[in-house]
Order: structure tokens, then C-alpha cells, then sequence
């Protein structure tokens, strides 16, 4: 996000509500988001662009045994995995549905930029994004950026294939439940940051059956905290489900945290507390009259 410095007032976010029956992954996005300043890799909270949101719970116990397999053969074989959901991926049709907000000092919505793209493949069978709902951009505070762009519409989709999973450093973390999916539970940060390009950082969640990502909490890096070039980015948390019987897809993703502005011509710091979510939906594979769609309002999913 990029701020802009027309007034003096503070972003503050507020919260949606929750629907009855709320299962323990949808209170998953609860969890501390401080877990991402906890990282090894992470900077000290000094140093930090964001404050992540005061949230006060998680999945549970995390059992710290040696997993049943080497820990390079879960990586490997999951990484394969994620590799074959790629190309499956490629075959299939959604829509993703991005709202960003920003609160006034009482909680209340001051401004939104919402859009909803349908990903589809054209006449010759080449794949496209046509964007089918765009109203006025209302955010009055900060500016949507090219790499909030990138971020939103890819980043946050999450897929570590056997040809990305060179670019990181992967730390087993435990095993863990998530609902009823059992998990092994990895940190991960990139071995280096190249310019113009993005990375993740943060915790994967991965079925221990299926070996695939079902859980993704973390951040994209890099942030540009150089003065009068700020361009910060808020942690965020995407679940999938499983959707077709093999793959797990994602379709949902919050995120939310206060980024510290600092830049400005004699304007003091400043705050924007921002939320954001995507809602990935209508899932069809190319040539199927079978549509997979999410059941229940756009908020976390449950685990099946």
C-alpha cells in the first residue's frame, strides 16, 4: 500500500462478523499474527513496516516428534504434489472476488476498493482474466499499488512447486491438526530477495495424506520503506478445500495489520490499519458442465 498524506486521521479496521457453528480453522485466522514476526528470518519489531492485529487463538498443541518420513522426502514429494495441482490448476476456470478496506477512528468503512475477475480461457483455448464488477475506487488514505496488485491477484494464491521450492528455506516446524486434517507444519523464507520480484514468508500447513498445502499464513516480501517511496504490505492467511476429490484449492484468504508510514513532506508518521480479503469461487474444470462451488458466506472456510 501506498499512503496518501491529504489528512491527519488514522486508519483503524474493523472486523467482520462470524457466522454460528464456527469451526476451529475458521477461528484459525484468530491466531496471533505475531507467529510472522517470530520467524529467524524475520526483522526485529523496531525495524518492522507493519504491527500485526491482537488476535488470541490458534490450531492447538503442536507435536514436535520426528515426522514417520524424512523431512527432504515430505518436502520433495509435496512440492511434486504442488506441481501436479499447478498443471491441474491450468485446466480450470474461477472467480476471485478482492475487497479492500479502510476504517475511520470509530470502526466504520470510509472507503473500499472492491473488484471481482473472472479467470477464464478464451476461443483459442488461452487463459485470461476479464475483470466483471469494478466500482469507483472509494480508499481515501492510501493507494492500491502494482505490487498489492501482484500480491492480491497471485501472491496470496500460494503454489510451491517443485521449480519455486529451490528458491526458499523450509524449517519443519511439527505436526499439527487443523480440524480433522493432520498437518506437517513448515516455516518458510526465501534464500534471497531479488529486485522487482516477490516472496513469500511465513508458515505452510501441509496435509499429511494428500501432501498439499492446505493453510497458508505469512506475508509478501519485499516492503519498500525508503522514505517518500513506501509500499507496504500486511500479513495475510489463505485456506483451501478440497474441491474435486484430489486437489485442495484456495477460497479464502483474510488479511489485516496496522503499516507504519513514515514518509510524507513535514507530515508526522502515520498508521493505516487495513483489511483485505479474496474469495476464490465457482471453481470448473475447462470443458465440465461441473461447477465447484463454495457453500456459506465469504468468510473462513471450514475444513471438510
Amino acid at each position: 500500500m501506498r499512503a496518501s498524506f491529504a489528512s491527519n486521521r488514522r486508519i483503524a479496521s474493523g472486523r467482520p462478523g462470524r457466522a454460528e457453528g464456527e469451526s476451529a480453522l475458521r477461528r484459525a485466522f484468530v491466531l496471533a499474527l505475531a507467529v510472522v514476526l517470530a520467524l529467524p528470518t524475520m526483522a526485529q519489531r523496531d525495524k518492522d513496516s507493519f504491527t500485526p492485529v491482537s488476535l488470541d487463538a490458534g490450531f492447538g498443541r503442536i507435536d514436535l516428534s520426528e515426522p514417520p518420513i524424512p523431512i527432504g522426502e515430505i518436502i520433495r514429494r509435496f512440492s511434486a504434489r504442488e506441481s501436479d495441482f499447478e498443471k491441474a490448476l491450468a485446466r480450470y476456470t474461477w472467480r476471485r472476488t478482492i475487497r479492500v478496506q479502510s476504517f475511520d477512528d470509530d470502526d466504520k468503512v470510509d472507503g473500499e476498493w472492491y473488484q471481482i475477475d473472472d479467470v477464464l480461457f478464451n476461443s483459442t483455448g488461452r487463459r485470461i482474466e476479464k475483470t466483471s464488477f469494478a466500482p469507483e475506487n472509494t480508499l481515501k488514505h492510501f493507494q492500491i499499488s502494482p505490487s498489492d496488485l501482484q500480491d492480491l491477484q497471485n501472491g496470496m494464491f500460494l503454489v510451491l512447486t517443485q521449480e519455486e521450492i529451490g528458491l526458499y528455506n523450509l524449517k519443519y516446524a511439527g505436526r499439527q491438526r487443523v480440524d480433522e486434517v493432520d498437518c506437517y507444519v513448515f516455516d518458510v523464507a526465501p534464500k534471497a530477495v531479488e529486485k522487482h520480484k516477490r516472496y513469500f514468508q511465513g508458515r505452510i500447513w501441509v496435509d499429511a495424506t494428500d501432501l498439499l498445502i492446505v493453510v497458508t499464513h505469512g506475508r509478501m516480501i519485499p516492503d519498500d520503506t525508503r522514505r517518500g517511496h513506501e509500499d507496504l504490505h500486511p500479513p495475510f492467511m489463505t485456506w483451501r478445500q478440497q474441491v474435486d476429490g484430489q486437489y485442495w484449492f484456495p477460497v479464502y484468504t483474510k488479511g489485516e495489520g496496522t503499516l507504519h508510514f513514515v514518509s510524507g513532506s513535514g507530515d508526522p508518521a502515520r498508521d493505516a490499519h487495513i483489511r483485505e480479503t479474496i474469495q476464490y469461487s465457482d471453481y470448473k474444470r475447462f470443458g465440465s458442465t461441473t461447477t465447484f462451488t463454495m457453500e456459506g458466506p465469504a468468510e473462513e472456510p471450514k475444513k471438510k
